[in-house]
């Protein structure tokens, strides 16, 4: 997917509150949520995005620990679908 397709998709979703099943072309969807952090702009330009799997959505809602987040290209998306729960 290109960047203006995941941004698009993004604006329609509210952070930290709806999380994504992201699927993958060379590796196994997973669901997760993206974050604004003070790259998201920077990582956007170049199609690249901070998720964070539902492995780490309670820690990263305690801490706000970016830490816990993962880069993925948005050339590697296939498709984003929300989904109704994150636990």
């Amino acid at each position: 997917m290109t960047n203006t397709q995941i941004d698009s998709f993004i604006q329609k979703i509210e952070f930290d509150r709806q999380a994504v099943k992201v699927s993958f072309k060379s590796r196994d969807p997973f669901i997760g949520f993206f974050v604004n952090t003070r790259d998201y702009d920077d990582l956007k330009g170049k199609n690249f995005w901070r998720i964070i799997s539902q492995s780490n959505i309670k820690s990263y809602l305690s801490s706000r620990d970016a830490n816990l987040s993962r880069i993925f290209s948005g050339f590697e998306i296939t498709k984003l679908k929300v989904v109704e729960s994150i636990g």
